[in-house]
């Protein structure tokens, strides 16, 4: 390739010269425009290189009897190798990942590659779903199969829970909803009616690591090999992108294990061409370290990771979020006669007037007879009870505008006199001695409805602890709970009174039951039955109001609204359940009977076409045949699809209040 560099450059310059200016900056040629418009195939462009003799010999094959153009090759040669006379290096002063001398970034055939991507996996969300050692249904289905799969289900058992009760419904006002099903399949379920709606999802999902490595205390299938995993996930990501409106974001929490692959597969489905739309990675601690609970060689892990990604970042908001802080004591002077001309203000140090009012001469005798922190102590309160008159000095920079920058240097040569600007719909500027008066009542702010020196919230969480929320809700969920603080502080800072948060990993139902007592709307989703500790029930108490920890005091919850329940109504997935927990051989052999013949209440399963019934051998014993059940079951049947609910056989299965129902969901009417 060197030898034809001089060459190929004085040939280009002399062919694209015809085009005007558009290649060329000053006499040189503009090698980023010319590759740009080489990668977007520019026919202009494209049909001047074909007359150029030179580029025909080096950059263009016959093959077949078809000509093919070299373009990638004669980008490299343009953009890469050494050429230019005037330039330095041939990485134009940029430092990055590189591949045989090409910039990594550069390269639009960069991708998250990994195992059935192109795949969906709809089971494996738990433990109880698989029966055998196998996370992923890795089975090869047609297009129109996927339809089937991803169509909307019939949803059954619709109960509105108030107040006052419960009773079953055949309406629905766009109320706040809790699905139990397969969270993939009740995604495509919503989708249509909640399509751009969504403003904030907030989700927990299994975690990807090696079993061997942690303690396996939760039902959620976490030991999905990688390539699994990120299929799981980007199955329900893609979803539930077209979920979210366009002022939307999605928060996903994450530990150790795949936070990189994760970060990675939310890059790929959430920004776009020359659109970044990571807002952050946030750090949060969930654990200090015992002594008893790290089994790892190395540095004791406590922490998790949430990143957090936005429809489309032009668009998105974020409400300010402020922590507690101690009391800084660079506010250390204080105004007595604050209420007087400023002109006449009295300043004096803090260090030296605090002693006087509590009877010592000065700050050393307070110090001595009290100790240095009570005497902290000490300014700290006197500084928040007087925030209004306690103050800083901070310097005032070249850029603060012309009329502040202009008193800054009179101030300098007026040491005594304090100056006043008053501006129309800014705070006004005081300055004394060149620098600006920062009163303490800037940092001050209500926190949970209490007075307290603030910072605004970094990155860094430190203050959503963990410990100690095994009641909260009065559910219990080992290894999988999450703090009311923590997603209480998610939902304020991406959310809005009224707008809709969707969770669909519901677990214990922390998301939904915050979501109720900040008075947004919700949709939960999940699969699993915890029973008592299920997050209906929990939500049950929300709305009583019977359910007081959490951040129940501090928002002041007294119970209230309500919500809708509902579930995917299972055909297969019946009859998979049955299967998973069948203990004998003959338990097998009964629910075998039931796929096949049905009865009086439930149709026969369907089965997989590719499956060869003969193959049926109960001589192989118990473990063959479950794992042999579970693969005759057509994994696109798990429920049964709303097109079907006017079949006859499948209406005489539901109730008159389910059918309604579900003409009300999906048609708007009853």
């Amino acid at each position: 390739m060197a030898k034809i560099e001089p060459k190929i450059f004085d040939e280009l310059k002399k062919a694209l010269s015809s085009l005007g200016g558009k290649y060329f900056v000053g006499e040189e040629l503009n090698r980023s425009k010319l590759t740009d418009d080489l990668r977007n195939y520019d026919e202009e462009l494209l049909s001047k290189l074909f007359e150029v003799e030179f580029i025909k010999q080096h950059f263009i094959k016959e093959v077949a009897g078809q000509k093919l153009f070299q373009i990638e090759q004669l980008e490299e040669t343009v953009l890469y190798n050494n050429y230019w006379d005037t330039s330095y290096t041939k990485y134009e002063n940029r430092v990055g990942l590189a591949s045989k001398g090409k910039f990594i970034h550069d390269s639009e055939d960069v991708v998250l590659d990994f195992p059935f991507k192109d795949g969906l996996l709809t089971a494996a969300m738990s433990k109880e779903d698989m029966g055998y050692d196998d996370s992923f249904f890795n089975e090869v289905i047609e297009k129109d199969e996927i339809d089937v799969m991803l169509d909307k289900k019939i949803l059954i058992n619709a109960t509105k829970f108030e107040g006052d009760g419960e009773q079953s419904v055949s309406h629905f006002n766009d109320e706040n909803l809790v699905i139990k099903g397969n969270n993939l399949l009740a995604l495509y379920t919503i989708k249509q009616k909640y399509l751009g709606r969504v403003k904030l999802i907030y989700i927990d999902p299994p975690y990807y690591f090696e079993a061997k490595k942690k303690e396996d205390t939760f039902r959620y299938n976490s030991n999905f090999k990688l390539s699994t995993w990120l299929v799981f996930m980007k199955n329900r990501l893609e979803v539930a992108k077209e979920l979210l409106s366009e002022d939307g974001a999605i928060f996903v929490q994450i530990s150790d294990d795949g936070v990189a692959e994760l970060h990675r597969l939310m890059k790929d489905i959430f920004n776009e061409p020359g659109k970044n739309n990571f807002i952050n990675k946030i750090t949060v601690k969930t654990k200090s370290p015992s002594g008893f609970a790290s089994v790892n060689v190395g540095v004791f892990e406590t922490a998790e990771y949430i990143i957090g990604f936005a429809k489309d970042k032009t668009k998105w908001t974020y409400n300010p979020q402020y922590v507690e802080t101690s009391y800084d004591s660079n506010y250390k002077y204080y105004v007595k006669n604050k209420q007087d001309d400023t002109s006449q203000w009295d300043i004096v140090s803090l260090n030296e007037y605090l002693p006087t009012q509590f009877g010592y001469e000065n700050k050393q005798a307070f110090v001595d007879e009290l100790g240095k922190d009570v005497f902290e102590k000490k300014m700290g309160d006197f500084a928040l009870e007087n925030a209004d008159s306690v103050f800083r000095y901070t310097a005032i920079g070249n850029d603060a505008g012309q009329e502040i920058v202009s008193i800054r240097n009179i101030s300098k040569g007026d040491k005594d006199k304090i100056y006043k600007i008053e501006r129309e719909n800014h705070y006004d500027v005081i300055v004394h001695n060149g620098q600006e008066i920062a009163f303490y009542s800037k940092k001050v702010r209500e926190i949970d409805g209490k007075k307290v020196p603030s910072m605004q919230l970094s990155n860094i969480w430190m203050d959503t602890p963990y410990e100690g929320i095994a009641k909260e809700g009065g559910v219990t969920l080992k290894g999988g709970k999450k703090p009311e603080k923590l997603i209480r502080r998610i939902i304020e800072m991406a959310s809005n009174k009224g707008d809709i948060v969707l969770d669909f990993f519901g677990g214990s139902g922390t998301t939904a039951a915050v979501a109720h007592k900040l008075e947004r709307k919700y949709i939960t989703i999940e699969q699993l039955d915890y029973e008592e500790n299920s997050p209906w029930n929990r939500l049950k108490a929300v709305v009583s109001g019977e359910d007081q920890s959490g951040i129940s005091k501090i928002v002041k919850w007294n119970g209230g609204g309500s919500f809708v329940y509902t579930e995917l109504f299972p055909k297969n997935m019946g009859y998979l359940q049955d299967v998973i927990h069948s203990k004998t051989i003959e338990e097998l052999k009964s629910v075998y009977e039931r796929m096949i013949q049905g009865t009086d209440t439930v149709e026969p399963a369907d089965i997989s076409f590719r499956a060869d019934l003969s193959k049926i051998d109960w001589a192989e014993g118990f473990n063959e045949n479950k794992r042999l059940l579970v693969k005759l079951l057509d994994k696109n049947g798990f429920y049964y699809n709303y097109s079907e609910i006017d079949d006859k056989n499948v209406r005489e299965l539901i109730s008159n209040e389910d059918y309604a129902f579900n003409k009300a969901f999906y048609e708007g009417g009853a």
